[in-house]
């Protein structure tokens, strides 16, 4: 049974969001507001139909007295005990603990890892998954850097991702990706192993990580590149140095003015990330066995190109689906990560 006194609480909460929105909340708090209206609306339907069912269940139950309504409640006493378990569980899910950053913007960071000019290549081929995966979930996705090889290759990449639930579904996409294939750099078609890591960044909001000005050192510098008119001729690239952290963010592309906003927004979405990870160590000393550690050093999945083959490692999960996969068709597996996830988190609380 869930508690009947948890659902009240949820209950009076979205009445108050709702009367607050409705009377003219402070301009201040209007985004905040909206945001937990949103978050609670879905769960505030789940409850009123719960509690409906409950109502029906207890009436059923009373009509088995009545002659007249015994056949009709004797019809209508399995389904609602059919139903009411399943409405349970989905209350459950809906009760555990949220990610205060799940409804927001993600920064998606690429780079090669071990494997030379095929590691590159494969970053760029990740980078095109989550352009296409971005693209089918109707989110908005702005490429804020992209330095490339002579091949095509990406040494670095950086992308805004906006829309609902994107760092929700993109969260646990922070690792070692690991992929197995005959290079396009290889004549001989032997099979290599190369690398790539992806970090994925919850997009920090300026009033929550105030940096003051005398903790960072902001360097301007002629843009590098393969060529064209806009290349080492202004110094529109920004370098910025957090000084008490030593994270080092840089932007290249045309606008200087634009170069400092993505290059503070990255350094405010890292320190974020660092309290965030700060927060889980001292919540749960087992973090690293969670499917959402955010560990930027496990490798998490493996492409395996010759057999068609995924697998991501931490939930044992392996499709044959590999090329609509690499095609932005990621629903299966973030669906997947998300519900080992929520199972982990309800069976923590239930023990």
């Amino acid at each position: 049974m869930v508690p009947l006194d948890k659902l009240d609480q949820i209950t009076r909460r979205f009445e108050f969001l709702e009367a607050k929105l409705s009377s003219g909340a402070d301009p201040s708090e209007i985004a905040a507001l909206s945001r937990e209206y949103s978050e609670l609306k879905p769960v505030t339907a789940e409850i009123a139909a719960y509690r409906q069912a409950l109502s029906d269940l207890e009436e059923a139950e009373e009509m088995l007295a009545d002659p007249e309504m015994r056949a009709l409640a004797e019809d209508e006493l399995p389904r609602l005990k059919d139903r009411i378990p399943e409405m349970e569980a989905r209350l459950r899910v809906a009760l555990l603990p949220k990610d205060a950053a799940d409804a927001r913007p993600a920064i998606v960071e690429i780079r090669p890892g071990t494997g030379g000019e095929e590691a590159a290549l494969f970053a760029g081929d990740l980078l095109r998954m989550y352009q296409k995966y971005a693209e089918s979930m109707g989110w908005r996705f702005d490429l804020m850097e992209l330095a490339e090889t002579e091949l095509g290759g990406v040494k670095e990449a950086m992308a805004r991702i906006e829309g609902e639930g994107v760092f929700a579904r993109l969260k646990f996409e922070s690792g070692v990706h690991r992929v197995q294939r005959v290079p396009e750099t290889e004549a001989g078609g032997r099979i290599h192993t190369s690398a790539a890591t992806v970090a994925v960044l919850p997009e920090a909001e300026d009033v929550e990580i105030d940096i003051p000005a005398g903790d960072i050192r902001i360097d301007t510098m002629r843009s590098s590149g393969a060529g064209g008119q806009h290349v080492n001729t202004t110094d529109s690239a920004v370098r910025i140095t957090h000084v008490p952290t030593g994270i080092v963010v840089t932007s290249s592309e045309k606008s200087q003015h634009q170069n400092r906003a993505n290059a503070m927004a990255v350094l405010r979405a890292r320190l974020y990330d660092m309290e965030r990870m700060r927060a889980d160590d001292a919540r749960a000393a087992d973090r690293k066995a969670q499917v959402g550690s955010g560990d930027r050093s496990e490798r998490i999945r493996t492409y395996n190109y010759p057999q068609g083959r995924m697998t991501d490692h931490r939930i044992g999960l392996t499709l044959y689906r590999l090329s609509e996969i690499m095609a932005g068709d990621l629903t299966e597996v973030t669906d997947a990560l998300i519900a080992e996830d929520q199972a982990a988190k309800l069976a923590e609380m239930e023990a």
